[in-house]
């Protein structure tokens, strides 16, 4: 087998590849004479059809197939002689196939980079921490009552923060528009999950009541034929329910499983559970900041091919995200608001690989055991989720990549310069959402309006 490599352009590498025509006929023989022995045709008993019938019949599509083995194969031999490491799969051309002449073909790929580890000295960050107050632990107490609150229907006008049943039919220019009815849909006035003046105008109205509501559609809203329109929602309120909260006692305390110790047990667990919140928040914020850090000081060239790939998998994850159980095609998802976010996913996913490797860093069995052991805290058997994670390569191996990921993070975040700041304790939790997430998030939305639905969907400004 004869191999040449060529620099195209970049990473990419255009490799051709001869292999001896005696190599390419002998395989064909081998599989013809191989399918002889169970060929079976009219006139013949079976296995006793002469060669040349059964190389007349079946030899081209035979050496078709046998073409295509050889190719993938000797493309895989040819890389490994080569000491190349493809990035992506190839593209195959063959440029000679004839019978009796060398079997010649090109293969086109991109290569990985060589990457050269950066400086982590230089990286300068901040990491977020605070002390839980009392009036934090207060908060928290108050969502937990949110969380399981109940509602009581009354017999009065709708108020801000009740829970109302309505029915509504929107109009523009006298005529219903698409998604703007719904029969016996709850809203819960002042959620802001309608468009402005929506949920005011049914403050202060009586059950049974038919009003109509003259809104404007915000300039900025998903769906461009109501961005910026007028239009008339006819709304009926059909029931208004006051909320109700659980009391903060005994019962409420065994609810989370405080069986003794009362309101004092029940706030330290409360308080240990906002530290445990509070540590992975300020480490995810540190994590995200250092990879910031690593994108802004690292130059390498990235493989279109694994951009392209990660661009696919950050669709899907999307659409997994926020777009529900909603039928979504990930076609209608553009490439493009993906392309950055997939370089730099890429580009982290190099320089932390090559850390690995230059340190050979490899999963700490106790860090894996208590990583294993926190998760199966939250089920009603631990031991038995950690035998079956422990009895379950595939499973365990998500964890032990997990460490791995956590142990280059400490190893950078112990050369690079990190400074401690309090903050308060809702600052720390508090989510970072990216332009980019945010955008992906409009596009379905986009798509959905674009797809034909059976569903209505409410307005909303969301």
């Amino acid at each position: 087998m004869q191999v040449s490599v060529e620099t195209t352009a970049g990473l990419e590498r255009k490799m051709t590849i001869a292999v001896p025509g005696d190599q390419v006929d002998t395989a064909v023989q081998a599989r013809l004479q191989e399918a002889a022995k169970s060929i079976q045709l009219k006139g013949f008993r079976k296995g006793k059809v002469p060669f040349k019938v059964i190389k007349s019949k079946f030899g081209k599509g035979v050496r078709q197939e046998v073409l295509g083995e050889l190719m993938n194969r000797s493309y895989y031999e040819a890389i490994n002689q080569e000491s190349l490491k493809p990035a992506g799969q190839p593209r195959i051309e063959a440029t000679k196939l004839n019978e009796g002449e060398d079997l010649e073909f090109i293969a086109v790929f991109e290569v990985y980079p060589e990457v050269a580890i950066p400086d982590f000295s230089k990286i300068k960050v901040k990491r977020q921490s605070a002390d839980i107050t009392d009036a934090d632990i207060d908060a928290m107490i108050d969502t937990l009552r949110q969380q399981r609150q109940s509602w009581e229907k009354v017999e009065r006008k709708a108020a801000d923060k009740d829970m109302v049943n309505i029915d509504y039919i929107g109009k523009k220019d006298g005529e219903e528009f698409a998604g703007g009815k719904a029969e016996g849909a709850n809203l819960v006035l002042g959620s802001e999950r309608m468009i402005p003046g929506f949920e005011a105008g049914i403050i202060g109205r009586k059950i049974g009541e038919s009003f109509t509501l003259l809104l404007d559609f915000p300039e900025e809203y998903q769906n461009a034929d109501l961005a910026g329109q007028s239009v008339a929602f006819d709304i009926t309120l059909n029931t208004v329910s006051e909320q109700t909260l659980p009391v903060v006692n005994d019962e409420f305390f065994k609810s989370f499983g405080i069986e003794e110790g009362g309101e004092a047990a029940f706030r330290e667990e409360v308080t240990s559970n906002m530290t445990r919140e509070m540590k992975t928040a300020s480490r995810n914020k540190l994590k995200n900041k250092i990879m910031d850090a690593l994108v802004s000081i690292v130059d390498i060239a990235v493989p279109e091919a694994l951009i392209a790939a990660e661009v696919q998998q950050l669709k899907q994850q999307t659409l997994q995200k926020i777009g529900g159980g909603r039928n979504v095609d990930p076609a209608m998802l553009p490439d493009e608001l993906f392309q950055e976010q997939a370089k730099r996913r890429v580009v982290l996913g190099l320089v932390l690989g090559e850390v690995v490797q230059q340190q050979a860093l490899q999963a700490d069995p106790v860090k894996v055991r208590e990583s294993v052991e926190e998760l199966a805290s939250t089920y009603e058997s631990p031991d038995d989720v950690i035998n079956w994670y422990y009895g379950n390569k595939e499973q365990l191996a998500t964890i032990q990549s997990a460490v791995i990921e956590d142990q280059v993070f400490d190893y950078i975040i112990g050369a690079a310069k990190v400074e401690d700041v309090q903050v308060p304790y809702q600052e720390v939790i508090k989510p970072e959402s990216s332009e980019q997430e945010r955008a992906a998030e409009a596009a379905v939305v986009d798509s959905e309006a674009v797809a034909d639905s059976t569903e209505t969907e409410e307005p909303s400004d969301d």
